[in-house]
């Protein structure tokens, strides 16, 4: 991600907080230590249920635009800021394992033929 205009932060049936914001933004930035092709960014932020029985649940969706494929993770918690903070972690984990396969990939070396023997 280049700047911060690219940053996309969409509030559903909650109020809007620069805090939560901020928060988000922040840790947005930090993903970009795991993955420097980050193109666009989006995060949804809601409160889509009301049971009575579960009481109230916040989920965060975080989709990442990248080179290649993108990538969307989702989270539910009682609590919207655990609900940011596990949708961020798995994130964070996928770049990683993203970034480990491509480097493996890069490292690995083809196996060199061996030319026939004439007889």
């Amino acid at each position: 991600m280049k700047s911060a205009p690219y940053d996309n932060i969409v509030f559903r049936d909650i109020d809007k907080s620069a805090a939560l914001a901020d928060t988000v933004s922040r840790k947005l930035h930090k993903l970009e230590r795991y993955c420097g092709d980050i193109i666009r960014s989006r995060v949804v932020l809601e409160a889509p249920h009301q049971h009575k029985h579960k009481g109230k649940q916040y989920k965060a969706s975080v989709e990442l635009a990248l080179s290649g494929n993108p990538v969307t993770i989702t989270n539910e918690s009682d609590s919207i800021h655990r609900a940011v903070t596990g949708a961020f972690n798995s994130v964070e984990r996928c770049l990683k394992e993203r970034g480990d396969r491509r480097k493996t990939r890069r490292h690995q070396v083809p196996p060199l033929e061996t030319p026939m023997e004439a007889e």
